[in-house]
């Protein structure tokens, strides 16, 4: 079967191993439970810091003796909760934001896209997210509404951008003219006119929320033990570097090749969702 020429130059080789990546980390967060061979939390000291390939231990055992790889598979379900949680919530945000800001310009642009998209980008974002978990305690929720807010100035600035083109198209006008209520046009006319890039900046921002969550768990400001999560399991692995190389390897290339993935994916959707811009670059 022949593949469209749009589909042939965006899945290339590279590509089509990181989505199949992407799919099978979602399979794990779906199914760990099914999936990890041991209790996750379960110590056993006897076996500390087996090697991988070790006998019921495919990628060895932690300081506390559990096993690697059933903690790789939890924390993914932690791990991309967490990223999907506070994408969901930036782009519904940073949308919103982006859309009202643009259609109605004079005091609701200055509202939304000066007094609060600015605003949230003046500040690096691991400082308003240690400010939130110092504030508010490690966990998932805050984590969550943490990211969500900080990532929303992402969406917010994609989407004003992009409203500002579309609103002024014949069919937008052709849809007041006739009536339509203005958050109809808005949402049923504008924003489906708009999504394309909107669905690429989720995937990058998937990235970047794993990206942010690995740090903040890293600094022991994330999940809290001994729940699994990929930054926890890398500042633990530290310490054995020396000697005991696995126990950092393994959830440090883990956490690389997801950020890799999703960020690969996002270029992937760009090019077959919006390829004008893939030129414009």
């Amino acid at each position: 079967m022949k593949l469209h020429p749009r589909f042939r130059e965006a899945l290339t080789p590279l590509r089509v191993v990181m989505i199949a990546y992407v799919v099978i980390v979602i399979v794990v967060m779906i199914a760990a439970p099914l999936l990890a061979p041991d209790d996750p939390i379960s110590q056993n000291v006897s076996q500390r810091l087996l090697p991988p390939f070790s006998q019921g231990h495919l990628l060895g055992t932690d300081e506390l003796g559990r096993d690697i790889l059933s903690r790789l598979m939890f924390g993914a379900r932690i791990e991309l909760f967490i990223a999907l949680g506070a994408t969901l919530l930036s782009m519904v945000l940073g949308t919103l934001l982006g859309l009202f800001g643009a259609y109605f310009n004079g005091l609701t642009e200055f509202v939304t896209m000066r007094l609060v998209v600015d605003v949230i980008l003046a500040f690096p974002p691991i400082i308003l997210a240690l400010l939130a978990v110092t504030l508010y305690g490690p966990g998932a929720v805050t984590l969550i509404v943490a990211m969500g807010v900080l990532f929303a100035p992402l969406f917010a600035r994609i989407t004003y951008g992009q409203v500002l083109s579309v609103k002024r198209e014949e069919y937008v006008d052709a849809a007041r003219t006739f009536g339509a209520p203005t958050l109809l046009v808005m949402f049923r006319t504008v924003l489906p006119n708009v999504s394309a890039p909107i669905i690429v900046q989720f995937s990058l921002t998937m990235a970047a929320a794993v990206l942010l969550e690995s740090g903040l768990s890293y600094l022991g400001l994330g999940i809290v033990p001994p729940a699994p999560s990929w930054g926890s399991m890398v500042a633990q692995g530290q310490r054995y570097l020396t000697t005991d190389p696995h126990a950092l390897l393994v959830p440090g290339i883990t956490v690389v090749l997801t950020i890799l993935a999703f960020g690969i994916l996002g270029d992937a959707l760009r090019d077959l969702l919006d390829p004008k811009a893939k030129k414009r670059s």
